[in-house]
């Protein structure tokens, strides 16, 4: 798998939720969820997931967006779609027709931030336990506010986006923060340095 198949997002710092996605040599500013980075999500924790994942399908307001031609199937949203976040639930981490008697969000919302959705194939395959649901990439707030746990995108760049990925891409979420990587980089390079002093200079 070559870069340009892998969408990698790495936050700025363990004090932000704000970051950066990466795919082959272009880059959109994001955000996560308000819980960090975790390796060790659980439902509700508002956390987003690290690791690497496919992407499995792409759902929009049709009412509100032209969707540009993409690779990964879509469908319009409509006002009884819903997303089951009940781990109590045989549709957990699914996608469901509201009303029900499980816990749910709804997809069909009156601000924008699911006018365009693309599932993250996380906790899917099949669903397990109380390891959280519901991860999407999906539209950002106007002040890149954090999210419950997804990895959101302005409008234009979302758009942009999901006309590169496919069905090989992968989402990878990185555990470690920009600042803490370029930190462990300079230590590194410091400690080559000694192991590359050479006495007889002195």
């Amino acid at each position: 798998m070559s870069e340009a198949d892998v969408l990698t997002v790495q936050i700025d710092s363990g004090e932000s939720s704000l970051g950066w996605a990466t795919l082959g040599n272009r880059r959109w500013r994001c955000t996560v969820g308000a819980g960090g980075v975790r390796e060790d999500k659980v439902e509700g924790d508002a956390a987003t997931p690290a690791g690497k994942f496919p992407l499995r399908h792409l759902y929009f307001r049709n009412d509100r967006l032209v969707l540009p031609k993409v690779r990964l199937p879509a469908r319009p949203i409509d006002e009884h779609d819903g997303w089951c976040d009940d781990p109590r639930s045989t549709s957990y981490n699914r996608l469901v027709r509201i009303p029900n008697e499980w816990s749910h969000e709804k997809m069909w919302r009156d601000d924008e931030l699911y006018d365009l959705v693309v599932v993250v194939g996380y906790n899917d395959d099949p669903p397990e336990g109380e390891w959280g649901s519901a991860i999407f990439l999906h539209l950002a707030r106007k002040d890149y506010a954090p999210t419950r746990g997804c990895v959101a995108f302005a409008r234009d760049d979302l758009l942009e986006l999901v006309t590169l990925i496919g069905p090989e891409t992968r989402l990878q979420v990185l555990s470690r923060p920009a600042d803490e990587q370029a930190g462990s980089r300079d230590d590194d390079e410091l400690r080559q340095q000694f192991e590359d002093f050479d006495e007889r200079v002195w």
